[in-house]
């Protein structure tokens, strides 16, 4: 079975569903796979479903933080020039507080 990471390159998933159903005839065996080998499972998308994976495969080129703020906030840590907003930062955890109750 393929997982998630196989799907992401946009390649179609092939598959193909087999009933190992036994059965007491060779004939009705011979007939009950000729009818699996042929059913093939199918998935289509939304509009919507089409549009996340886009905004998806964006951001999946995008870096996923800022390595020029990160240096700015480490040599500012390094020479003691970073200050935190006590009020700011406590507004902030309340917000996420507040986000994390609406779920």
């Amino acid at each position: 079975m393929a997982n998630i990471d196989q799907l992401r390159g946009g390649q179609p998933l092939n598959t193909t569903r087999i009933s190992q159903q036994k059965t007491s005839s060779d004939n009705q065996t011979s007939a009950a796979a000729s009818v699996a080998k042929e059913q093939h499972d199918e998935v289509s998308l939304s509009s919507q479903g089409k549009a996340v994976g886009q905004i998806h495969q964006q951001l999946a080129t995008e870096p996923s933080f800022d390595a020029g703020k990160v240096a700015e906030i480490k040599q500012a840590i390094a020479n003691g020039s970073y200050t935190i907003d006590a009020d700011k930062l406590a507004a902030n955890m309340l917000k996420f507080e507040d986000e994390l109750n609406g779920l």
